[in-house]
């Protein structure tokens, strides 16, 4: 199964032999997340041969959970794509009709869970990474606030945009390896809220996320906002009405309300995200890091031909970002983002003042067919439409399952406020009732 669906790019047992709340779980590691001993490639053949010396936090914590890894899932080049078919070693199919996509970037992972080759995996999410391909191949995936889990050991993107999530089959599941991964790191400065902000001690250190999966939304005030429904495939729209409808008669109330600033996300979240990883891959010339093309004595040479170990799409992202950030278009396009970016979180935290979690699509399309988006990369980037805000304004948001329409699966969204994961792990795992 793990083959004919090109789960994973390596597949190696890691036991730790430890026991745990995890104890006979096994789990898929994104191929983005360091693990010492196992070659980490982020599916590029930058590092087809990479092998870290070191185990990241969330890998150190899941282990230490009792948790099996059984392989290093594929992915998109560097997590830059939306399908998981910009992945080096090929594409990665979705369990639930193997002629499209398991979304991206964190495919591999979802599709893993979702085809029962591991019971609980582990993704990555700029922009929508572990959420798309949780909604596509039908499983939960949850993109946790922004420092609640350490980055370390994450071969890095886009710094200030993106968190590692837990995905599986169940929320309650999803919760639990989220319970074990969350915490304050001492190599993670983004994790430490002992000394700063509202908080005395890092928010995940009083939490049992798990135990929140209850279902219980007597009360819960859920905010539809209109903008992230315009334009959504009509066989999508109609699945997540429905599901966010099972919902009132639990005591849940809906109410509308508008975010319009995220018609302006997508360009705001590519500006920056390019940028940061034309900063971020700039290590990979053949010296430092990855791949040489071993030219003798003559840098320029070896640096150009290095870099052609990149594919199509990093090439493409790498480009635009060092334009974004280059003297004289810095302030025309990245500052603009940046500002955009602080309006998006200001129309967040004003929605949060009415509503306890807000509502969507995860995706506004049903999967893609394999190859339909490679040609036109922008349909790509607009798919982001839904996911994107909530990695701009640093939230929590869950993927869980609404339903199927033409047989495929869709993915509901729920975002809710800074370190609010109880609340939407509530409200999903009343949709999962439901549903």
């Amino acid at each position: 199964m793990s083959t004919d669906l090109n789960l994973y790019i390596t597949e190696e047992t890691v036991d730790r032999g430890a026991e745990g709340p995890l104890a006979g779980e096994t789990i898929a590691i994104k191929d983005n997340i360091s693990t010492e001993g196992v070659r980490t490639t982020c599916g590029s053949e930058m590092l087809a041969d990479y092998v870290p010396p070191y185990d990241a936090t969330v890998v150190e914590r899941a282990l230490a959970a009792g948790a099996t890894m059984v392989g290093k899932a594929n992915m998109d080049e560097f997590g830059m794509g939306t399908t998981t078919e910009t992945s080096a070693f090929g594409p990665t199919r979705n369990p639930a009709d193997t002629d499209r996509v398991p979304g991206g970037s964190s495919g591999g992972s979802a599709a893993a869970v979702a085809a029962g080759a591991a019971d609980l995996a582990l993704g990555s999410d700029t922009g929508g990474s572990v959420r798309c391909p949780a909604a596509f191949c039908g499983v939960v995936g949850i993109k946790p606030t922004y420092g609640l889990v350490s980055r370390y050991g994450l071969v890095a993107y886009a710094n200030s945009l993106e968190q590692i999530g837990p995905i599986a089959s169940t929320v309650e599941d999803t919760a639990a390896l989220l319970d074990a991964i969350a915490g304050p790191d001492e190599r993670d400065a983004t994790t430490r809220y002992d000394e700063i902000d509202e908080f005395d001690r890092h928010p995940a250190e009083a939490t049992d996320y798990a135990a929140a999966a209850d279902g219980d939304v007597d009360g819960m005030t859920i905010g539809i906002p209109t903008e992230l429904f315009d334009g959504a495939d009509e066989r999508v729209v109609e699945t997540v009405d429905h599901a966010i409808g099972s919902l009132e008669s639990r005591g849940a109330e809906t109410v509308e309300v508008s975010l319009p600033s995220v018609d302006h996300a997508v360009q705001a979240y590519y500006v920056i995200a390019m940028s940061e990883a034309s900063s971020n891959l700039a290590r990979f010339d053949g010296v430092r890091y990855g791949h040489s093309a071993g030219h003798d004595g003559n840098w320029n040479e070896t640096f150009a031909e290095t870099r052609e170990a990149f594919g199509a799409e990093v090439k493409r992202r790498i480009l635009l970002g060092t334009y974004a950030l280059s003297e004289g278009y810095h302030d025309k396009y990245y500052k603009k983002a940046q500002d955009a970016r602080a309006w998006v979180k200001q129309d967040f935290d004003a929605a949060f003042e009415e509503v306890d979690v807000l509502a969507s699509p995860t995706m506004p399309v049903l999967p893609f067919e394999l190859g339909e988006s490679l040609e036109d990369p922008l349909q790509m980037y607009l798919a982001d439409a839904n996911t994107t805000p909530v990695n701009l304004a640093n939230l929590p948001a869950i993927s869980v399952p609404a339903g199927t329409a033409d047989g495929l699966p869709v993915g509901l969204q729920f975002v809710g406020p800074r370190f609010g994961e109880e609340t939407i792990i509530r409200a999903a795992s009343a949709v999962e009732d439901a549903v």
